[in-house]
């Protein structure tokens, strides 16, 4: 296969990555020990494995594509926050973990750059979510913020005001980070567990 030949592969894998990340977001379900609002699913795994594969360019692109997919065919109902967040979470995701893998291209390399690639995904959500996210749907949405921090309350209770007395950072703290961490973690054992054979057949191809 020729660079001309290759380059056409990749930008078909992508964009066949990309359609099947937009179909992923559609699944998603509500964890009962986390607020209702925020969903859970494994729309970053094709990201994840592009940015193995091709390179992590190539998984913030498919980030990229997948959440303008979302935007020309669902509509946004959260002004562009939602799909913004998501966008930065994914790339922050398939940057880290990508290059770390590009760099020790074995199991134990994916393993380590998939974990760090989670680590990362989970720390930026805390200033992404408090200083971006949650005053964007206070201003676009007038929602007041006593009662995106009540829904977290009923679950936390007096623990949100633990360990400072910044009731949403804390909630953040408490749940966001976690739970993007845990997320993060998924979508890695999955594409841990079917990479090797998938990659091999794209190998074949390239």
């Amino acid at each position: 296969m020729n660079k001309m030949q290759k380059r056409i592969y990749k930008i078909t894998l992508t964009a066949m990555l990309s359609a099947i990340a937009f179909a992923l977001m559609f699944i998603e379900v509500s964890l009962p020990i986390i607020p209702s609002f925020i969903k859970f699913d494994i729309s970053d795994l094709p990201a994840l494995f592009g940015a193995f594969a091709l390179g992590p360019v190539y998984g913030i692109v498919i980030e990229l594509l997948k959440n303008l997919l979302h935007i020309l065919i669902k509509g946004t109902t959260s002004a562009f926050v939602g799909e913004l967040s998501n966008f930065m979470l994914g790339a922050v995701f398939c940057l880290v973990a990508g290059l770390i893998y590009k760099a020790n291209k074995d199991k134990k390399g994916a393993v380590i750059a998939c974990i760090l690639g989670a680590l990362a995904m989970g720390i930026i959500c805390l200033p992404l979510n408090y200083f971006i996210v949650y005053p964007a749907y206070v201003n676009v949405y007038h929602m007041p913020l006593e009662a995106i921090i009540g829904m977290y309350q009923a679950i936390l209770g007096s623990v949100a005001e633990i360990p400072t007395k910044n009731a949403l950072f804390n909630c953040l703290l408490i749940f966001n980070v976690p739970f993007t961490f845990f997320k993060g973690i998924i979508d890695a054992a999955i594409c841990i567990l079917i990479y090797k054979p998938l990659s091999k057949f794209i190998k074949g191809k390239m």
